[in-house]
């Protein structure tokens, strides 16, 4: 044994080899979910990505100015951008009729479009196999700083809208952007509202409690993996906007890059709860291709399918605003941030109803109070008090299902980080953006 053991100190090269205890599974918990995974993809409308979904609410038809017209087939790369900001939101809802998501450069065409199932056969295979929910709405009626700010923490501070006069600047030979705490520009504000409608300026740079406050509060361990600095979709990090995080030790020891995701599943190193955004050439914000955005998503479920805590992890998969994309479903008014346009959302895990699409009104706090109810938390917020915590889409009084089949790639066009200039989708005669980032 002596001898054993010099031989295998000496093939480590005289390093002491931990020894690996998954301790996650033994945290008590109110169901048998142990790790937690919210995942927020971007810019889609329900009806752009489901409207064809067999027994789903979608639509195949929109209004224009009061007219019907055919939602076409969306191509996998869009030419440009699609108005989203407050403005678009309230232009798209045009007072309730919902027939004005034609606006910008490409609105006229694109945003009245659709995916058939063949272009988001994944998607539909996780609608098939686990829950789809057709009822479920961005939570402030505006674009991506707003609503992922209700990601985290089930509020945005009142923030309405992306942040004013940010720069881009250059870093070490990378583009940086960020809305946050270290945004770049002079006079950075966004608009916010107050509980009594008032509208004010306020810095990029929030101090309100978040969800993952009240899991180290608890001492249970919990990751945000991004785009990092110099990386497109580095703006969509909520944490980098809430300064007692930003500004502490907790916003380095917790996030992670999002190109070390998959790696960190595989090797089983995902704490109980994990919030990720990606790079935002491959989360389905146009102009880029949503195809490579789904392989992309591909990987994530199927490294979690293969590891050994896919038998108590729930995964929530969500897109955070609609995109300019039409939608045919009229949000609830909830308050004077939202409810935004209707979203696509996913539960996929060993204990969800199999083909179950669920209709209860949910949104981006919704999640969020399924994760506190499962750790023992208080609500953070009225708006997390007020919704449901997903319990009737699992069935916790089974064993957990061992049908999981993991997905093949989608052939997709081109290459996920160059946008094509001359994409045969597109109707003849577009010119498309010159900047897409």
């Amino acid at each position: 044994m002596g001898v054993a053991g010099a031989t295998l100190f000496s093939c480590t090269g005289g390093r002491t080899i931990p020894k690996v205890t998954d301790t996650t599974p033994a945290i008590d918990t109110q169901w048998p979910i142990k790790r937690v995974i919210y995942l927020m993809m971007e810019n889609r409308s329900f009806d752009n990505l489901f409207g064809k979904y067999p027994g789903a609410n979608g639509a195949t038809v929109g209004l224009q100015a009061g007219k019907e017209i055919p939602l076409i087939r969306c191509p996998e790369w869009l030419p440009g951008d699609l108005p989203h900001d407050r403005a678009a939101h309230l232009n798209c809802l045009n007072g309730g009729k919902l027939d004005a998501f034609d606006g910008g450069i490409y609105g006229p065409v694109y945003a009245y479009s659709q995916y058939d199932p063949d272009q988001v056969r994944n998607y539909y295979a996780w609608a098939q196999h686990y829950v789809l929910c057709d009822n479920f709405f961005a939570s402030v009626g505006g674009p991506s700083y707003p609503n992922h700010f209700f990601f985290v923490a089930g509020q945005s501070g009142g923030a309405i809208d992306n942040p004013e006069n940010i720069e881009t600047t250059v870093v070490e030979g990378k583009k940086f952007k960020s809305w946050g705490c270290d945004a770049v520009g002079n006079d950075v504000f966004v608009f916010v509202k107050d509980d009594k409608g008032n509208l004010t300026k306020h810095d990029s740079c929030f101090d309100f409690p978040t969800v993952p406050d009240q899991l180290s509060q608890i001492g249970v361990d919990w990751a945000y993996y991004a785009a990092v600095p110099g990386q497109a979709g580095y703006f969509w990090n909520a944490l980098n906007g809430i300064g007692p995080i930003f500004h502490a030790d907790t916003f380095h020891e917790h996030t992670r890059p999002v190109g070390q995701l998959i790696a960190d599943i595989e090797a089983n190193k995902l704490p109980p709860v994990t919030w990720a955004t990606p790079r935002f050439e491959l989360s389905d914000h146009p102009p880029f291709s949503t195809c490579f955005a789904q392989n992309w998503v591909t990987d994530i479920v199927n490294a979690v399918m293969k590891s050994d805590a896919w038998m108590h992890t729930a995964i929530f998969l969500a897109w955070d605003e609609w995109g300019g994309f039409y939608d045919h479903v009229l949000p609830p008014d909830v308050d004077d941030l939202g409810l935004g346009i209707r979203v696509p959302a996913l539960v996929i895990s060993p204990y969800a109803k199999k083909g179950l699409i669920d209709h209860e009104v949910g949104e981006f706090s919704t999640p969020l109070k399924f994760i506190e109810d499962n750790w023992g938390l208080p609500h953070l917020t009225p708006r997390i008090e007020r919704t449901h915590n997903f319990e009737h889409v699992f069935d916790f009084g089974k064993n957990p299902r061992t049908d999981a089949e993991p997905l093949g790639h989608l052939k997709c066009y081109g290459n996920a980080f160059d946008f094509p200039e001359n994409y045969p989708g597109w109707v003849p005669g577009t010119t498309p953006v010159t900047n897409p980032l």
